[in-house]
């Protein structure tokens, strides 16, 4: 069928819409506990290391990975709906029970929850955005439903003023965001519907080995897996340390350095996946490749962006720091809005739920291991600069990895009926 046959139709967009908000607390709750740091140390019992704080953001990630790939086979096998209406509801309840934690141990035990009930949102909500979204404008529905994800890591910076205010504490941030997602999780079952998907009549529904294997046993996927997998080593990196880092290189306030650290590079985030999505669609029509240089673009844009996060402390220069946040933030924007469409067209409709999760076992398992190496790097002083020029080299192999992904014909089965 021909592009503009495949244009989605109303509700198609409201499906967009009524992910925003997900999205949006989706990583709200991850984000904030960040922008808190210093209260939430102060008062939760056993937590005195750089390295214990490192180790819980790590715990969260590892738990997020493994049930990840599990997630999305869930949405992949029955319902991406009661997957997405199913993890907010779970997470939720555990955002509210971290407000009440007092102990280290209770904490890791609230940050292990979390990882397990969100691990299956991101796979689902984005497999399902693609099932309506079969042509067209799949890079911009994407990049909408992530532009959710920026407001809610902005939203999470100020956080940290929360946190400072007497009146309020982080305690009671939690005990609110908590009880917004699981009351937004009811009418959310009644308003999300499935698209009818699967195997032509006669044809197997894959399984759990048969998908992995599938994938697994593609290059192109390989490939973008690891293409995945590099730059998160420096994403989950600033997203979950740079409110500590701007706080204590340049003397800010809690409040101000969760600001600062988070808006201006989701802010930037937010607008390139606006622009982003349009280039990519519209590039599209000239080439199949056209997501893939998008996104290659973007990784182009973050490596020296890292090189001026990491030396901007040693240099006193706040505004180079927030300098290079801003281009993270566009290059972080033309990333991340086109990894589903280009797994779109190199997996199976099937199968792509599966392979998200997938990628994010393998991304987040290494961002944990980031996190936490990071603290234990920062307990023997070892500099930014040095840091941070790592993660500049893995974007580097990263802008080669997508390039070598070839795109391939792909048919989209909706109700039964295949589609080209």
């Amino acid at each position: 069928m021909k592009a503009d046959d495949l244009s989605p139709g109303r509700y198609a967009w409201i499906v967009v819409a009524l992910l925003f908000p997900v999205a949006l607390l989706n990583y709200l709750d991850r984000q904030m506990i960040a922008a808190m740091k210093m209260s939430v140390m102060s008062d939760v019992t056993g937590m005195e290391l750089e390295s214990q704080w490192g180790f819980m953001l790590g715990q969260f990630k590892w738990v997020y990975a493994f049930f990840s790939p599990i997630g999305g086979y869930v949405a992949d096998r029955f319902s991406r709906r009661w997957t997405i209406c199913g993890s907010l509801f779970v997470w939720s309840l555990i955002t509210w029970l971290t407000g009440h934690v007092t102990t280290y141990e209770g904490l890791l035990w609230t940050r292990t929850a979390m990882g397990l009930s969100e691990a299956f949102y991101i796979p689902a909500a984005l497999a399902l955005i693609s099932d309506y979204h079969r042509g067209p404008t799949r890079s911009r529905a994407t990049g909408v439903h992530q532009m959710g994800i920026y407001c809610g890591v902005i939203l999470g910076g100020f956080a940290g003023y929360a946190a400072d205010a007497p009146s309020i504490g982080w305690r009671m941030v939690f005990d609110v965001i908590g009880l917004v997602g699981i009351f937004y999780a009811v009418p959310l079952v009644f308003l999300l519907r499935d698209v009818k998907r699967g195997s032509a009549e006669g044809e197997a529904r894959p399984t759990a080995v048969s998908s992995v294997r599938e994938l697994l046993g593609n290059p192109s996927f390989v490939l973008l897996m690891l293409y995945f997998t590099l730059p998160a080593l420096a994403g989950w990196v600033v997203r979950d340390w740079m409110p500590a880092i701007l706080q204590q290189s340049f003397n800010l306030s809690q409040g101000l350095a969760g600001v600062s650290a988070t808006l201006y590079w989701q802010a930037a985030a937010l607008a390139a996946a606006l622009g982003g999505g349009w280039l990519a669609d519209r590039w599209m029509r000239r080439t199949d490749r056209g997501r893939i240089y998008v996104s290659a673009l973007g990784m182009a844009l973050i490596i020296p962006a890292l090189f001026g996060v990491g030396n901007s402390p040693a240099l006193g220069s706040f505004g180079l720091a927030i300098a290079s946040l801003i281009l993270f933030g566009i290059g972080w924007g033309f990333f991340d809005i086109n990894n589903m469409p280009i797994l779109c067209q190199i997996a199976r409709p099937e199968v792509r739920a599966t392979g998200y999760g997938l990628m994010n076992f393998v991304s987040i398992s290494c961002g944990g291991f980031a996190d936490w190496g990071f603290g234990a790097m920062r307990d023997r002083a070892i500099p930014l600069n040095i840091i941070f020029g790592v993660f500049a080299s893995a974007c580097v192999i990263s802008v080669v990895l997508v390039l070598l992904i070839r795109p391939r014909k792909i048919e989209e089965r909706v109700g039964g009926v295949r589609e080209r």
